[in-house]
């Protein structure tokens, strides 16, 4: 079968197409005929630790298609089934997934909606609703909000109810954000936002920020928060991952800082947090409340021009690989 492999060269990620044979899965697995797989940005920034420098190792972290074998152990799902879930080495035919970390697909999704759905969300149900106690009635900061993770914060934060201000180097995917209830519209990629986020806030602040651009835009984030806010910490596609922090705003506004990242997370915490997902976050996808936002579908073999779209930062939402 067709499968696309990683590795680091040259401080950046080089893809390779290689004919490799249909993974088996081993116990507490499912195989899948992958239908479509979505990108992650981390996985094509050179350094972010996803990767050893030397190795190639097959490339994707997230998938959608059909069960096609069953691993010992599995009783929750059966042949035919359609699924989505993490699934590494997704740039490919077919792959295998742990079962404990798979979800059925809602029939409302078509297959690049739903895998574009499993990462993206996780990181946001984490970010808004587990750590971030986002409520009804509450202003939200998105830095980057264009990216995959910024337009599921958008959606997610207005079906929570919130008021979301955000920030985007693009007139144009602000315009089109708007479409998606975008209250606040910032054109910007410096940290330059506080006076208008103040503004929006009446001088009160936000009660949570969620930065996926990174250090050089930390220290206007903590300034724009409000009394008692907290910030998640998802991204640096800056690729600065150190900045100022003001002791005197986290005493004395009773912040919270907190990360957003699966680099750590062993077995039993990804099924904890694939648990917590479905219980609190897939619904509204389920019931249309929230529906993930693809950009842009490209062929398998293409997926070297979709890592250049992404990287070149012209898209909206999602990128996903289709696999016919």
């Amino acid at each position: 079968m067709k499968s696309w492999w990683i590795r680091t060269a040259d401080n950046a990620m080089a893809l390779e197409l290689r004919d490799v044979p249909i993974p088996q899965p081993g116990p507490g697995q499912i195989g899948i005929r992958i239908r479509a797989a979505a990108l992650n940005r981390g996985e094509f920034i050179a350094g972010h630790g996803l990767h050893t420098a030397a190795a190639a190792r097959p490339a994707g972290f997230e998938a959608a298609g059909e069960v096609t074998a069953l691993g010992a152990g599995v009783t929750r799902w059966k042949l035919g089934d359609r699924v989505m879930g993490r699934c590494d080495g997704a740039f490919a035919e077919h792959g295998c997934m742990n079962a404990e970390e798979v979800f059925a697909a809602p029939l409302r999704l078509t297959w690049e909606q739903a895998a574009a759905t499993t990462v993206v969300f996780l990181t946001v149900y984490e970010a808004l609703m587990a750590h971030g106690r986002l409520a009804s009635g509450e202003s939200m900061l998105v830095t980057g909000i264009s990216s995959g993770v910024g337009v599921a914060s958008l959606q997610v934060g207005k079906a929570l109810g919130a008021r979301v201000i955000g920030t985007s180097g693009s007139l144009e995917k602000l315009e089109r954000l708007k479409a998606l209830g975008l209250d606040v519209a910032l054109h910007t990629r410096a940290p330059d936002f506080v006076p208008a986020v103040m503004q929006a806030t009446q001088n009160q602040g936000v009660d949570l920020v969620v930065n996926t651009v990174g250090g050089s835009v930390f220290a206007a984030c903590v300034e724009a928060m409000g009394f008692q806010a907290r910030l998640a910490m998802v991204g640096y596609v800056d690729g600065q991952v150190e900045a100022r922090m003001d002791l005197g705003a986290l005493h004395s506004k009773r912040l919270q800082l907190f990360g957003v990242s699966n680099k750590m997370r062993n077995m039993s915490h990804r099924i904890a947090a694939a648990q917590a997902l479905e219980r609190d976050l897939l619904p509204m996808v389920a019931d249309g409340r929230v529906t993930p936002w693809v950009d842009q579908v490209f062929a398998l073999d293409d997926l070297p021009t979709a890592q250049q779209c992404m990287q070149g930062n012209q898209h909206l939402g999602k990128l996903v690989v289709r696999v016919d």
